[in-house]
């Protein structure tokens, strides 16, 4: 429960901060180019809203509703998101959204979007100004990488050490590790020592690249034991620090990433068990282990034990971290040095969210749809602030992405119309506005309940 509240916490405290600078946007060129805006929530406040108030000689009510999907900021003489069609029957005021020049309008409506996008570049700076770019490179994991089924067939060995593709050296393990295999047609390795290269045909399938089961490829991590948790199968059997697994039920094991897969298979089987005898077998694992000489480090001493291992099918045991094993470096900017550099790492990871998106077409993709509970889970369980900004600025990228986005009730659905207005010099009538705003309204609404069902199915083990 802690956890769950740890997470919501970041996640309402992003989203909060994301949603006022958003509307405070679309606020700023509305109050500079003399419109009125009437309302300025942070949540929707359908019936009612758990705080508002309204300054003297203000024309504007400020609030936060108790719906926590966003935020709004209502426009006077603006077909919107509340579809107040009695304030549009009335008489055009000079102080209304639509009695304004079109480029000012486009200016309101694109306003949101700026500050969403300026923001996630000004939050990357200032994390390479305070914390620095810390990574593990990629070629100094001696140990090398574990590939599943489909990379070996593409000629990739267990422990080949990745170098780069024909488009650049590999800088860390990260979905864009991923992206440039997929992309490349020429992976260079190191095998044994020796320098050599794999082709591939330019075109992997990104999404079952990483979502496949084991993935395409992971860090070789060993499977040596760092930490013993108190009353668990491991402490019982007494494994200790520095003990290492070699094998499961006859099958030997290199690494802690092949332990991980032979129980895997163990949960199939108890996920077909009808009786709690057959509950109890899948559980019942067989272990070699290596244990170091506590009088020689050079000696050691195999031991076999029978063990049932916990209902979520756990040892009980931790392993070293890729930081443990690896020691990372850290690249530190200077404050001037840090903007360009937030600047470039916020456009790629917006160039990268943006070609990921063709998957989301796809039969998998639209599985992998997530909503609240899957944006909370980005979040660490312990708060940590590194993480939350990277995340807020992330979250903030996408935000200004998806709003532009020529869909009616969003920004880019508002700026579309403009621009049409623009070109062809007339106004799309106040009818089809409205039409297109609850179409785009229903749109935005099935999106929205498609990502939170893929939530709870996958909370349930259905997807």
């Amino acid at each position: 429960m802690e956890i769950f509240l740890i997470k919501a916490l970041q996640l309402i405290l992003a989203l909060s901060l994301l949603v006022l600078l958003h509307e405070g946007g679309h606020f700023f060129f509305a109050k500079l180019f003399g419109v009125r805006v009437e309302k300025f929530y942070i949540f929707f406040d359908y019936k009612f809203a758990l705080f508002k108030f309204k300054p003297k000689n203000s024309d504007t009510e400020y609030g936060v509703g108790w719906i926590p999907l966003g935020g709004y900021c209502k426009i006077s003489g603006m077909i919107d998101e509340s579809f107040d069609t009695e304030q549009m029957k009335q008489p055009a005021q000079p102080w209304e959204f639509r009695t304004k020049p079109a480029w000012q309008r486009l200016l309101i409506m694109i306003g949101g979007v700026l500050v969403n996008f300026l923001l996630a570049l000004f939050i990357y700076s200032m994390i390479l100004f305070y914390w620095g770019d810390t990574y593990i490179p990629v070629k100094d994991m001696t140990l090398g990488m574990k590939f599943n089924q489909e990379a070996k067939s593409y000629g990739f060995r267990d422990g080949d050490i990745l170098v780069g593709t024909e488009n650049g050296s590999f800088k860390e393990f990260s979905a864009n590790l991923y992206r440039d295999i997929s992309e490349a047609h020429r992976v260079d390795i190191i095998r044994e020592g020796k320098p050599m290269s794999i082709q591939l045909p330019g075109d992997l399938n990104l999404l079952g690249m990483i979502k496949a089961d084991p993935s395409f490829v992971r860090p070789l991590i060993p499977a040596k034991i760092d930490s013993v948790l108190s009353g668990t199968p491991a402490d019982k059997m007494g494994l200790k620090k520095g003990d290492c697994i070699v094998a499961v039920n006859g099958a030997a094991v290199d690494s802690y990433n092949e332990f991980i897969e032979q129980l895997a298979h163990r949960a199939d089987m108890l996920a077909t068990a009808t009786t709690l005898s057959d509950s109890l077998k899948a559980r019942t694992v067989t272990l070699v282990y290596e244990k170091a000489s506590q009088h020689d480090k050079r000696m050691a001493q195999r031991d076999t034990a029978m063990v049932v291992l916990t209902p979520d099918l756990k040892l009980g045991f931790v392993v070293q971290s890729l930081a443990d094993i690896y020691k990372p470096v850290t690249i530190e900017y200077g404050f001037l040095e840090s903007i360009p550099a937030g600047i470039m790492y916020g456009w790629n990871v917006l160039a990268s969210y943006v070609d990921d998106l063709k998957y989301v077409f796809s039969a998998e993709g639209a599985k992998s749809l997530g909503g609240f509970g899957a944006i909370g889970n980005l979040f660490p369980a312990a708060w940590d602030w590194h993480i939350f900004w990277q995340m807020t600025a992330f979250l903030s990228i996408i935000l200004a992405f998806m709003n532009i986005l020529p869909i009616p009730a969003l920004d880019g659905g508002h700026v579309l119309f403009l621009l049409c207005e623009i070109i062809f010099r007339r106004k799309p009538s106040e009818d089809f506005m409205i039409k297109a705003e609850y179409v785009g309204f229903g749109l935005l609404l099935l999106l929205l309940v498609v990502a939170n069902l893929n939530d709870v199915l996958r909370v349930l083990g259905l997807l």
